[in-house]
């Protein structure tokens, strides 16, 4: 088992589908539950038993340790035992090897075996691998024993660089009772799911497996061409951002609100410019109506000038030297003027 004809390991190849087949199992119907046993070692033992919950199937996976050659028989009939005792007795009930190992029965005993389970209803399944010139005869002889309306299947997987879960998802293995791939589950195509997963039941993992193809491609693309990777990675992106081209756009459509809050955060109001020229010409009007309004015989034109000059001054925000306060005064002076002269000719 510690051999890498398999990737990456013939264990953790066989710990990898273990976990596939529990998903695909429980995902096809919320009754149906798994248990897992290891037949190596001393005798077979119970890891867990039947259940519905990953997170105890998956620490007992960490636990299996390579052990002595594995004895069949006995890991089956025990595997039988377990199912004899489930809870709901409605659940129909199967057995699913793994084998990876030389088998030490002979032919003859296995086929005994086999219809016992048929007597008990029993369907079993048998992925053969790693060993598959030296046990395939037999393994094919005990499931044509324990076979009944074709409910049970023999899957021979050769060495190569195929991954174990990615052969199996195409099996019958994998297949519900009519035969169909279950719910979720693809072995690809134009009929199947992307990387094997309905998006529509498990969203989150589809688009974990689509980034991770892409951040992959893109560091091949960038190996094998010395590139950069940006443009691959900006595809993933690329449905919920804006493309590099209609950025500009977006920048010139923000300027005025990005203006508007800088005004406001410098204590300015929008518009305040136009408002203070309003102002300054209101002023302006005011000047010259006050102005023309003075009747004080004692005071002069000048005199006038200069005091609304230094008053003007004196006003926050307001500067004289502005031309329309000028042209304002000096318009002022001289109707003040010409109203005096008009004065000396009556008398």
């Amino acid at each position: 088992m510690r051999n890498g004809d398999y990737t990456p390991s013939r264990l953790e190849a066989q710990n990898d589908a273990v976990n596939l087949l529990f998903n695909a199992k429980t995902q096809s119907n919320a009754e149906n539950t798994v248990g897992l046993m290891t037949m190596a070692g001393k005798s077979p033992e119970v890891l867990v038993t039947l259940t519905t919950e990953l997170g105890k199937i998956l620490t007992a996976l960490h636990k299996v340790k390579i052990s002595e050659r594995a004895d069949i028989s006995t890991g089956v009939q025990t595997a039988q035992l377990a199912l004899k005792h489930r809870q709901n007795k409605n659940q129909r009930q199967r057995i699913i090897v793994f084998v990876g190992s030389p088998i030490s029965e002979d032919e003859k005993s296995l086929v005994k075996l086999g219809k016992k389970l048929k007597k008990n209803n029993i369907a079993v399944d048998v992925i053969n691998f790693g060993q598959d010139a030296e046990n395939t005869s037999k393994l094919e002889a005990f499931i044509s024993a324990v076979n009944s309306s074709d409910n049970s299947h023999l899957v021979t997987i050769p060495p190569g660089p195929h991954v174990l879960s990615d052969v199996l998802i195409s099996s019958p293995i994998l297949a519900g009772e009519d035969g169909a791939p279950l719910a979720g589950f693809s072995s690809g195509g134009a009929g199947g799911f992307e990387f094997g997963v309905d998006p529509n039941l498990d969203p989150e993992l589809a688009l974990a497996l689509r980034i991770s193809m892409e951040e992959e491609r893109a560091r091949q693309e960038a190996l094998n061409g010395g590139g950069s990777s940006a443009p691959a990675a900006m595809a993933v992106d690329s449905a919920g951002q804006p493309s590099s081209e209609s950025a500009p756009n977006v920048a010139e459509e923000g300027d005025d609100e990005l203006a508007a809050a800088l005004a406001m955060s410098m204590g300015q109001d929008v518009g305040s410019t136009d408002a203070m020229e309003e102002d300054e010409d209101d002023i302006a009007k005011a000047i010259a109506l006050s102005m023309q309004s003075d009747g004080n015989a004692g005071t002069s034109a000048a005199q006038n000038v200069d005091f609304m000059t230094n008053l003007l001054g004196s006003l926050p925000g307001v500067d004289p030297n502005d031309p329309r306060f000028k042209d304002a005064l000096s318009g002022a002076k001289k109707d003040s003027e010409g109203d005096s002269k008009k004065d000396e000719d009556k008398m």
